[in-house]
């Protein structure tokens, strides 16, 4: 019956609880002046109390208190009365806030209970959403103890070591990372360690393979604890290094012709030479002339040996997006030496032919060139700047130093002056001209006797609109016979048998 008549809103309790006084006070006066019921006012006032707040609790239990002793059989004095009302308001009081207090904290428990389940569902959606992240991760990531032996391990990790599934956890890892075992348990007050390292892995059939791995100690209430995510970076390593071989032919062939070039002309020189002095009779049976002789035509037979042709690939290059890698890589250094970079690349720039990684290098030669040329000037900076002109799409790149004063000589190899060996200009044209690409040397106008800052030009080919099959480009390796196709009428490097 009590949960009846608390049941319901503030204004349904309300109105259950002042019927229940008037029938109570009615009752009170229609029964024998023997008999009191004022007692029954303490379940209105448990009804009250549970809806209203402090203060509207003591007005309904002066109210309460009023009605009791108006309707009881005992004589009002002011030394029996006073006291005897001062104990029933209290009576009346403390049930109402007796139970206005059990109904907060219920609420109160309520409202926590509805928390703790808020935040368990927040924190459970969380445990999947990171179990998910880390069971579909091609990372391999896994947990371990102080001892490195595994808690847990997603399936890239079992998949990397070449282990069933599910069977990585319990091993050790320092068998399949053995650099691992260097790594410190954090102390009690000390430091975590976040950190990457590069090291030698194993997988379960003894094949070895490069990992990066970064990690992380952390501490727990049962031990320490290491986790971790490893990549395996050999393939990484092999193009690299097939990278670094590729440039290092490239630039080699070049500088073969080159060389090639400049000793013929030494040999011819010298033979001419020799002729000459072969028509002195006295000479006829010099043993030490009749060596030089020999010495010439060996030199002239090295000299002038064939080198076969092979052709340059050129594939599709985004120029933009190739010019934003340039900007990470460079920007860094270039603001740490106090050079102001600005970019200037036209929007819709169309897509290029070139080999993406020469055509790189040949950037970074560039912009590496203009920086040194700007470490002595009071004003430094490079400018880049490419646009689509024409049949062509150029890139210049401009800079505040000393200028070149002999441009005449810029392009040949081994120049003297040069800061280096006076091949990376020279190198960088050779590799553009090789995917129909140019560079030139555009110097700025004079100020006083010596020209101040320099421009570089970039010239290359665009792709043609709606030309996107790499397999028409010029140089590519052809779909059908797969061999490369060499660029007509354009030079070709070379490279010694």
């Amino acid at each position: 019956m009590l949960f009846f008549f608390l049941r319901g809103g503030t204004k349904s309790v309300l109105l259950k609880a002042g019927l229940l006084i008037a029938v109570i006070a009615f009752a009170d006066w229609r029964a024998d002046k023997d008999v009191t019921l004022g007692f029954l006012y303490l379940f209105p006032m448990l009804m009250v109390g549970s809806v209203l707040e402090r203060w509207q609790i003591a007005i309904v239990a002066a109210l309460c208190t009023f009605l009791a002793e108006v309707f009881d059989s005992f004589e009002w004095r002011p030394s029996a009365g006073i006291p005897r009302d001062i104990l029933i308001f209290a009576a009346f009081l403390g049930m109402g806030l007796f139970v206005y207090e059990v109904v907060r904290s219920r609420q109160a428990a309520l409202r926590h209970l509805k928390q703790i389940e808020s935040e368990s569902e927040a924190r459970r959606a969380a445990e999947e959403q990171l179990k998910v992240l880390v069971d579909s991760s091609p990372v391999a990531i896994f947990t371990a103890d102080t001892y490195g032996t595994v808690l847990q391990a997603n399936d890239a990790a079992h998949r990397l070591f070449d282990l069933p599934p599910g069977s990585l956890p319990g091993r050790s890892i320092r068998q399949f990372l053995p650099s691992l075992e260097n790594v410190p348990a954090p102390e009690p007050n000390g430091p975590s360690f976040r950190t990457v390292m590069q090291c030698r892995g194993q997988r379960q059939d003894g094949d070895a393979f490069l990992a990066d791995i970064w990690f992380s100690t952390y501490r727990t209430s049962v031990g320490s604890r290491l986790a971790a995510m490893v990549v395996d970076t050999s393939e990484d390593l092999r193009n690299r290094e097939e990278f670094s071989l590729h440039q290092l032919l490239a630039a080699s062939r070049i500088l073969v012709g080159a060389v090639s070039h400049e000793v013929r002309n030494v040999c011819g020189a010298i033979a001419v030479v020799h002729e000459n002095l072969a028509r002195n009779s006295s000479l006829t049976h010099n043993k030490d002339f009749e060596a030089l002789g020999t010495l010439i035509q060996t030199l002239e037979k090295i000299a002038a040996l064939e080198l076969r042709q092979t052709p340059y690939p050129s594939a599709r290059v985004d120029l933009r997006a190739l010019l934003e890698e340039l900007r990470i890589i460079i920007e860094a250094a270039f603001r740490e030496e106090g050079i102001d970079v600005s970019w200037d690349i036209e929007p819709g720039l169309p897509a290029v032919w070139a080999d993406r990684q020469s055509l790189m290098q040949v950037f970074l030669n560039l912009t590496k060139n203009s920086q040194r040329a700007m470490l002595d000037q009071p004003s430094r900076q490079l400018k880049i700047v490419a646009r689509a002109e024409g049949h062509r799409v150029t890139v210049r790149v401009h800079d505040t130093g000393g200028g070149v004063l002999d441009p005449e000589y810029l392009f040949r190899p081994f120049q003297p002056g040069a800061q280096s060996t006076g091949l990376g200009v020279y190198l960088s044209r050779a590799l553009l001209r090789s995917f129909r690409g140019d560079l030139r040397y555009e110097p700025e106008p004079r100020r006083g006797s010596a020209p101040k800052g320099s421009v570089f030009v970039v010239e290359l080919s665009p792709v043609p609109t709606g030309n996107l099959e790499e397999s028409h480009a010029p140089g590519n390796p052809d779909s059908a016979s797969g061999r490369s196709q060499p660029v007509p009428g354009q030079p070709q490097p070379v490279v010694a048998d």
